[in-house]
C-alpha cells in the first residue's frame, strides 16, 4: 500500500515538475470553470436578440461585439465552452468503449476474430476521417450528437490498435495465465487483469486524441452538419462569420480564439501525460 502511495505521489511531482503539463492543466481548468458559471459570467443569455445594435463593434459594453442579430457574441462565445467540453466527454466515451473493447477481443483472441477485427479497424483507417464521418452524419441525420457519434465511429481504432498490441504482449505474462489456471473466464482476464494495466497509455491516447475530436466536430458544424441554429458552437460560428467577414470580423475572430485556446491546452497536456505516464510512447 506503501509501494503504491509513493509512486502516486512522484507520479503527481513528476506532473507539477512537466512545463507542458502545467500550461494546459491551467488552460483546461479555466475552461471547465467559464463552462460551470457561464451563467454567472455571460452577461446575457446566448439566444437573446437585439441586446445591442446589429454588427456593433467590439467595445466596453458588447466586448466581443454583436453579430447580424444584436446577440452578443461575448456571451455566445462563454456558452459555446460548454458544447466543447460535452463535445469531448461524450466522444472519448464513444471512442474509448468502442476501441478498448475490440483492441482487448483481438489482442487476447487473435486468430480469425483478430482477423476480424483488423480489418474493420485498417478499413476505417485507409478511408479518410472527415469523408467517412460525412457519410455517417448523412445516414443518421444532422446535429451536434449524431455529429460526435460519426466522429467516433470513425476514430475508434486508434484505440485500438494500441490496445490489441499491449493486449498480446501481456496475456502471456505470469499473473494473466495464473488467473487462466484458477479457471478465470476470458472476459475476467481481458478486464480484470489485462485492461488495469493499459490504463496510464490510455489517458495519454484521450488527452492526445481529444483535440481531433473537438476539431472535426467544430469542422461538421462549420459544413452545416453539426450544430444547428441558434446553437452557440463554435463551429457553427464560425461558418456564419465567415459571411460577414469584411463587415464585421469579430464574429469568427473571438470564437476562433477560443477554439484555438482550448484546442491548446487539450495538447499540452496530452504531452505531458505522455511524458509523465508512457515515455515509450514518446519514444515511439
Amino acid at each position: 500500500m506503501g509501494g503504491r502511495s509513493n509512486k502516486v505521489k512522484e507520479t503527481l511531482l513528476s506532473c507539477l515538475r512537466n512545463w507542458n503539463f502545467m500550461v494546459g492543466f491551467v488552460i483546461l481548468l479555466s475552461v471547465i470553470l467559464v463552462a460551470v458559471f457561464a451563467d454567472v459570467i455571460a452577461p446575457y443569455d446566448y439566444t437573446d436578440q437585439l441586446v445591442g445594435a446589429k454588427y456593433t463593434a467590439p467595445c466596453a459594453e458588447f466586448w466581443f461585439g454583436t453579430d447580424e442579430l444584436g446577440r452578443d457574441v461575448f456571451s455566445r462565445t462563454i456558452y459555446g465552452t460548454r458544447i466543447t467540453l460535452w463535445v469531448a466527454f461524450l466522444g472519448a466515451t464513444l471512442q474509448l468503449v468502442i476501441g478498448v473493447t475490440v483492441g482487448l477481443i483481438c489482442g487476447y483472441f487473435g486468430k480469425w476474430v483478430d482477423r476480424v477485427f483488423s480489418f474493420l479497424t485498417d478499413l476505417t483507417w485507409c478511408i479518410p476521417g472527415t469523408i467517412l464521418a460525412l457519410a455517417v452524419v448523412t445516414l443518421i441525420g444532422k446535429g451536434l450528437t449524431n455529429s460526435v457519434i460519426a466522429i467516433s465511429l470513425v476514430s475508434w481504432a486508434s484505440y485500438a490498435r494500441p490496445i490489441r498490441a499491449k493486449t498480446m504482449s501481456l496475456k502471456t505474462m505470469s499473473f494473466v495465465e495464473t488467473g487462466a489456471a484458477f479457471g478465470e473466464s476470458a472476459f475476467s482476464l481481458m478486464f480484470r487483469y489485462i485492461f488495469p494495466n493499459v490504463v496510464p497509455s490510455l489517458i495519454v491516447m484521450v488527452s492526445m486524441s481529444l483535440p481531433g475530436t473537438i476539431l472535426s466536430t467544430t469542422t461538421l458544424s462549420f459544413l452545416g452538419l453539426g450544430s444547428q441554429a441558434p446553437s452557440p458552437d463554435w463551429g457553427l460560428a464560425l461558418s456564419n462569420g465567415i459571411n460577414y467577414i469584411g463587415r464585421a470580423p469579430w464574429l469568427s475572430i473571438f470564437p476562433g480564439i477560443a477554439l484555438v485556446y482550448t484546442v491548446i491546452g487539450f495538447n499540452l497536456l496530452g504531452e505531458g501525460l505522455r511524458d509523465v505516464l508512457d515515455p515509450h510512447m514518446k519514444a515511439q
